[in-house]
């Protein structure tokens, strides 16, 4: 890639990660931009939280080959220690890139070592990678930049260029501008949620990331199905995930009375309770985007049910937004999954079979049959956002 193109290609980037606002989508974005501006076979994403490194996001071509068209790769959730003696380790510590052309033949002199544990269990082998720092300038390091196994034309796997160390670095500093922007949108909408979760308690941080997490891979998977575009998917896919954390951000506005009563409601109290969806959607009255649209919708709809028996409006079928069907499901899925002050959390089993026989009445079919065939994936989501003991 010559200089000319290299610019462009950095503009481009610059300006599509500008107009991604919720940080998970950026970083699976990012990581697909990296990957194929320099022709990587697979990458991961480290992003720093205090003295670790938690493993955010992983891609790998030759193994979603293996996979059953529409299955994502499953990987578990950990963290590392922000020391010289694991490469990403080393690049966060010391802000230093590393060009590795083979990761089996690194010098005993490094104080870093390549783990070969993960290559063991899928079946695949690392050979060459490329590490960079993630940094807003002269700030600290917000996180690491892996990408694993160039390919020439022919698909062989080789060293990468000081070229492309060289681009990946430049398009570092860009992945960074747009990670810290989003990580500011997310804190932002964290603050609106801790509002709510000292009015309610279940209404937790970990809880809405879930909600949102699923509502994500459910969505895709519907979206895919029902041949919609790709650029359409990926928008709405980055509006739907910040929108779903605020399904129930009105209850903000419902009084302690009722919204911490440790007893079932009465009738009067639920139908004061019912009041948190328009109070949600209100917030949103002044619509100056499209998020404003469809975290309206989902603050409106999230409680209507397919038969028409839910609350507030009671359209039936699709006539109710179907962000607002998936977030119901995922909701669902969720407050049955976990333990409550007012209730122990529901057997797996249990849980599934009730979002089964619910199917057709209180959900779209088509979106239920969406979370099943999400269902890894969504379990995966639980394990990385773990309610606090």
């Amino acid at each position: 890639m010559n200089e000319n193109k290299k610019l462009k290609e950095i503009l481009r980037i610059s300006s599509e990660f500008s107009n991604i606002k919720d940080i998970d989508i950026l970083l699976e974005r990012v990581l697909t931009e990296a990957r194929s501006s320099v022709n990587a076979d697979a990458g991961t994403i480290y992003t720093k939280e205090g003295d670790l490194l938690h493993f955010s996001h992983a891609q790998n071509d030759t193994l979603q080959k293996r996979l059953p068209k529409g299955e994502k790769l499953l990987y578990r959730n950990f963290s590392i220690l922000i020391d010289e003696y694991s490469i990403a380790g080393y690049v966060a510590s010391t802000g230093e890139t590393l060009n590795i052309p083979d990761v089996g033949k690194i010098s005993n002199e490094c104080p870093y070592t390549f783990d070969p544990e993960f290559d063991k269990k899928a079946d695949y082998k690392t050979v060459s990678m490329l590490a960079v720092p993630l940094r807003f300038e002269t700030e600290d390091i917000i996180g690491v930049l892996q990408i694993i196994n160039a390919r020439d034309g022919k698909g062989n796997i080789i060293p990468f260029s000081e070229d492309d160390a060289l681009f990946i670095r430049h398009f570092a500093s860009t992945a960074s501008i747009a990670m810290k922007n989003a990580k500011m949108t997310r804190a932002l909408l964290l603050r609106m949620i801790h509002m709510a979760e000292l009015r309610d308690p279940k209404e937790t941080g970990a809880h809405v990331n879930r909600v949102a997490a699923y509502s994500v891979e459910i969505y895709e998977r519907w979206a895919v199905e029902k041949g919609v575009d790709r650029e359409e998917i990926d928008s709405n896919r980055d509006l739907l995930r910040m929108a779903a954390m605020l399904h129930d951000v009105g209850k903000i506005a419902i009084s302690d009375t009722i919204l911490k009563k440790p007893a079932k409601l009465t009738e009067e109290e639920f139908e004061v309770m019912k009041t948190h969806t328009t109070l949600g959607a209100d917030l949103f009255i002044d619509k100056q985007s499209r998020f404003d649209e469809i975290a309206s919708t989902i603050a409106l709809s999230h409680h209507e049910n397919w038969n028409g028996t839910g609350y507030p409006l009671h359209p039936k079928e699709k006539d109710i937004s179907i962000f607002g069907r998936i977030v119901a499901v995922a909701d669902v899925y969720d407050a049955l999954s976990c333990k409550r002050v007012y209730k122990e959390a529901w057997k797996e089993e249990d849980v599934l079979a009730e979002i089964r026989k619910m199917s057709g009445v209180k959900f779209d079919p088509e979106v239920v049959d969406a979370f099943f065939k999400s269902l890894d994936i969504i379990r995966s989501i639980s394990e990385k956002y773990p309610d606090k003991t």
